[in-house]
């Protein structure tokens, strides 16, 4: 058995959408700080973050349209300073099942997807190929693109844009009914070249219309690297109830 970690390293720093409160990590009480009678000592730190930084799961309360969530759910009747009373990352129950990776860079040629590539529903059915798409799998989309997270500004694409789903791609998993999917960039779905996040089609498709989970900023280049695309895929985000989304780390087991 083998267990790969598609999550990102989080770090002051890390490439992150300007749109959430950037992650902030520091060692509160040092060792010495205080000691205990018979010499021992104990660190602690703290956390300041927002809920879509680094690898994570969008929450169905994270995107509305015409002011309606999913299931025609009015967004001002159901959140308050204190989060969403539905439809918060709380709802999301843990997830273990069948995982697909879709390494469309591959079906190219290439490791990385050119920036503001859009993924095609063509490429998600070369992709597959004999590879079926279950309802209620998990299907991981790769474009290459966390190949670049070390390297900030190239992995935000703000000039050049990002390499993701477009709408033709999301209804063709919302047709084959996903459970949910996760890709590599930080808005997961195609960004065009200077555009920036201004429109977001993708998000309206999977978390309004369809109730589909969506991950961003996840590692798949160690999957892509090993030939990996089937396992046993695991997803459990943190209970932050009446939250619009949570870190996560997902893990893939092949036997």
């Amino acid at each position: 058995m083998k267990v790969f970690d598609l999550a990102q390293p989080m770090r002051r720093g890390m490439p992150q959408s300007p749109n959430h409160p950037a992650y902030t990590h520091s060692l509160v009480r040092r060792h010495g700080d205080m000691v205990r009678a018979g010499g021992g000592s104990a660190a602690n730190d703290i956390l300041v973050m927002g809920t879509h930084v680094g690898t994570h799961v969008d929450a169905l309360a994270h995107v509305s349209q015409d002011g309606l969530l999913h299931g025609g759910v009015v967004a001002a009747d159901v959140q308050s300073d204190a989060g969403f009373a539905r439809l918060g990352i709380d709802e999301f129950a843990p997830f273990v099942g069948r995982g697909v990776f879709l390494d469309v860079a591959k079906v190219h040629g290439v490791e990385i997807l050119p920036p503001g590539y859009e993924v095609t529903a063509d490429d998600l059915t070369a992709a597959a190929g004999d590879l079926p798409i279950n309802p209620g799998d998990a299907v991981l989309i790769g474009t290459g693109w966390s190949r670049r997270f070390g390297d900030g500004q190239a992995f935000l694409g703000t000039a050049e844009g990002v390499p993701g789903p477009g709408e033709a791609a999301a209804r063709w998993l919302v047709n084959r009914k996903v459970a949910v999917t996760g890709a590599e960039t930080i808005a997961y779905e195609r960004i065009a070249p200077g555009a920036g996040h201004a429109s977001l089609p993708v998000h309206r498709i999977l978390l309004v219309e369809a109730g589909v989970n969506i991950v961003e900023t996840m590692l798949l280049s160690e999957l892509a690297d090993a030939g990996v695309t089937e396992f046993q895929f695991i997803l459990a985000p943190l209970k932050l109830v009446g939250a619009t989304g949570s870190p996560v780390r997902p893990l893939a087991v092949v036997q």
